[in-house]
């Protein structure tokens, strides 16, 4: 992966984190060493569609669970935003029409949906796992607290974050970017249906080109759809790298995590 950034050893508010080993320039490092110690996995509400046109895919939300479990397994710790497009979103066109509040509260309650399901697909997978709401619903999730999330993720649970940033008019992607910053990510790896940035959308444009890496001001100038320009920003003032990969490619979130250049790298 051009650029990383290795991990560094930081202040634990419950236990001690070690640093992280130093990336390759190249090829899969040895042993399947991570090169980061915490990061943030962004995942769609479509990630959980699979093989459908609404809901969740089971088998998919299976095969998700089997890939987070083997990066576990290396030693890193996680925490995940997961979206509600599969559901319901509050910019669709399913929301045409209504209250641009209410329609985001709707969709915030997707996000939850989707993160009981993927908490049920890791538990199954042997995966001990927290789901954090941002809107307070104690008889389905924790609350969200920062310093409970962070104490989750370093007693090796993997924090689910949902119900977005608890706010309308910010999406997911806003959301993810604020958890990273606040657990204190490394950097924030984002799932989705294609193998990284293009100039245009490359299912529907053969010719698209694709970047290998390419800087936040970048995207933001060329209006990029691959992150809103708030999440962006948030993550271009924190210096936050993001890994923009395909989700459905068995493997490639360890690639990710052990160096590789696999997708497309966003950073300064």
């Amino acid at each position: 992966m051009a650029k990383p950034r290795p991990a560094q050893p930081r202040k634990s508010q419950g236990g001690s984190t070690p640093p992280g080993s130093k990336p390759r320039e190249g090829g899969r490092a040895e042993a399947l060493k991570p090169v980061y110690k915490r990061v943030l996995l962004k995942l769609s509400g479509e990630a959980l569609l699979g093989a459908k046109t609404f809901g969740i895919d089971r088998a998919f939300a299976d095969y998700l669970a089997e890939e987070i479990r083997e990066a576990h397994a290396m030693g890193v710790e996680m925490g995940i935003v997961v979206g509600g497009g599969n559901i319901f979103r509050g910019v669709s066109d399913a929301a045409y029409g209504m209250d641009r509040v209410s329609a985001d509260h709707m969709g915030m309650l997707a996000t939850v949906i989707n993160g009981l399901a993927l908490q049920d697909a890791m538990e199954r997978a042997g995966l001990a796992t927290r789901v954090l709401s941002a809107i307070e619903m104690r008889q389905v999730a924790e609350p969200y607290i920062r310093r409970r999330a962070i104490r989750h993720i370093e007693k090796g649970r993997i924090a689910i974050f949902a119900a977005g940033t608890g706010n309308p008019y910010f999406s997911t992607d806003t959301a993810a970017a604020l958890r990273a910053t606040e657990i204190k990510a490394e950097i924030i790896l984002k799932g989705t249906r294609v193998d990284g940035i293009y100039d245009m959308d490359p299912l529907k444009f053969p010719q698209a080109k694709k970047f290998s890496e390419i800087k936040y001001i970048d995207v933001i100038k060329q209006g990029l759809k691959v992150m809103d320009k708030t999440a962006i920003s948030l993550a271009m003032e924190n210096k936050l790298p993001i890994v923009v990969y395909n989700i459905k490619k068995k493997g490639f979130l360890k690639r990710v995590l052990t160096g590789e250049k696999v997708g497309t790298l966003v950073c300064d």
